[in-house]
């Protein structure tokens, strides 16, 4: 009878301790009761309970804790500050999958919001635990660990480094050749985190064999896992020419130009950002984009997204123009210029506009014929503009002046340059004057139509400082027309003759 009570008690606090620690899970489950639970002090009560004899008590307690932790910075901190971490750590190697797996997640939860934070997952040799943990067979155990040591790489160089050397890389590898989808998802991205860093971090990822495995899934009819897959080898390609030859030689291209047409918005735009990381190194790499079709896959994709979605398209455009004439031309001859002047038209975000107007300068600085290709797209009022007006960030403002004037510079097609006589200011006046007096004295034709469009007048009504190069652009222009035209559109010439009426004494 004793006995049974003794039992019977027993129970009833195993039972209250079950009762307890999944209530707090369930309530730490929804954000509106995380403040009230920290300000009531669960934290100091659940720790107690991640020793607990009873696994499923333990593993209840660790799920309460991620949630809480999960959920704020202060929250995290306030973990790490019970000394919770080292024990968990400690217990990772000798509890089941289920314990493993909510333990895990606190790590996470923990790592995620800071460097600090992760530093203190790091400290108390939570790396080392979490790549045991890839070693696990459960392939849950395996994706927790990993979304871990993903959220503590990618904060730095340095915490991704303390990844790597721990042996995270060759496991993470191996995962990609798991059957679990999920864990695929997450090793890919993982390894992203940890190649974005540095090009020696990039090249450890490298030397495993990770780009074999990546292009191997770029047509993987999971979206979720391409964009990882894109964004993983984005990563490694962005940081070195010997790098990006690397990913273009796993013969990604052209197949990852179907994924353009991708429903999947995310993974367009990651093969994009794919695109302008490879072609930014050398003329040669933009060749071989350009050569399976890229320019023209890019420009209709630029057709039918909006936004940040178009970031990395216009760039890439840029960055292929930017390398030599050709290459810019082939930009032109794919239909860039009308599509770049459509992003600008419609893109309101001013690091989009400032993106557009540095892609169109590159377009247009190389010859005169680059410079038409952006002059007959109206583009040369539309930079003025962008130029000149107050509401324009600073960055936009200076690349609008950058690109106007080096597309000024090569631009001779004369009917795009006059409007600017009437509205730009003496800083970007001089290059428009300039071009008109170089073109000027060797068209006949050209130089009939600047008379009857009120192009020379306008010259004459230009207030140049002696002996500045804006006046000898001038001089140059009249110097092109007999001096009577000249003096005929010169300001007040019109009352010298009406003066020369009063005085005039008929015969």
């Amino acid at each position: 009878m004793r006995q049974r009570q003794i039992i019977q008690v027993l129970e009833q606090f195993q039972k209250s301790r079950m009762q307890f620690v999944q209530s707090v899970a369930d309530l730490a489950a929804q954000p509106q009761n995380i403040e009230i639970l920290h300000n009531t002090g669960v934290l100091s009560l659940l720790c107690p309970l991640l020793l607990d004899s009873v696994p499923s008590i333990q593993q209840t307690a660790a799920l309460a804790l991620g949630r809480l932790a999960d959920h704020s910075e202060d929250l995290a901190e306030a973990v790490v500050k019970e000394d919770i971490l080292p024990q968990l750590v400690h217990s990772l190697a000798s509890h089941n999958r289920f314990y493993k797996k909510a333990a895990v997640f606190v790590l996470r939860a923990v790592a995620k919001h800071s460097p600090e934070l992760s530093q203190a997952v790091v400290s108390c040799g939570g790396v080392d635990a979490l790549v045991l943990c890839l070693e696990e067979f459960d392939p849950g155990v395996k994706e927790a660990a990993a979304w871990a040591l993903g959220f503590i790489a990618r904060h730095n160089a340095s915490l991704s480094q303390s990844v790597v050397d721990a042996g995270a890389v060759p496991l993470l590898v191996l995962s990609l050749l798991e059957p679990e989808m999920a864990l695929k998802r997450i090793a890919a991205s993982t390894l992203s985190d940890i190649s974005k860093h540095s090009p020696e971090l990039a090249q450890t990822v490298v030397d495993t064999g990770a780009i074999a495995h990546l292009a191997q899934m770029i047509l993987s009819p999971d979206a979720k896992l391409k964009r990882q897959v894109f964004s993983a080898l984005s990563q490694i390609s962005k940081h070195s020419v010997s790098l990006a030859e690397m990913v273009v030689e796993a013969e990604i291209f052209p197949a990852a130009l179907a994924c353009l047409r991708d429903p999947d918005e995310y993974v367009r735009k990651n093969v994009t950002t794919l695109m302008r990381e490879v072609v930014k190194h050398t003329p040669e790499l933009s060749q071989v984009i350009v050569n399976c079709g890229g320019l023209a896959a890019v420009i209709d994709y630029l057709g039918d997204c909006s936004g940040n979605l178009r970031l990395p398209g216009i760039m890439m455009l840029g960055y292929v123009a930017a390398h030599n004439e050709n290459l810019a031309m082939a930009v032109i001859l794919s239909k860039g210029v009308p599509q770049l002047a459509l992003c600008l038209s419609e893109e309101s975000e001013q690091h989009i506009k400032a993106a557009a107007v540095w892609s169109i300068g590159q377009i247009g600085y190389h010859t005169p014929e680059h410079a038409k290709a952006v002059a007959t797209a109206n583009l040369l009022p539309k930079l003025l503009q962008l130029y000149m007006d107050a509401s324009s960030s600073e960055d936009v403002q200076t690349k609008s002046k950058k690109a106007l004037k080096n597309v000024l510079q090569k631009c001779t097609h004369l009917p795009a340059l006059e409007p600017l006589l009437y509205e730009a200011p003496s800083n970007i006046l001089k290059h428009v004057v300039c071009q008109f007096s170089k073109v000027l004295p060797h068209d006949s034709k050209a130089r009939r139509l600047f008379v009857t469009s009120g192009g020379l007048k306008k010259v004459q009504e230009i207030e140049a400082e002696p002996g500045s190069p804006l006046q000898e652009h001038i001089t140059t222009i009249n110097n092109c027309f007999p001096k009577e035209i000249v003096r005929y559109y010169s300001p007040g010439y019109s009352e010298e003759l009406l003066q020369g009426l009063e005085n005039y004494q008929p015969a």
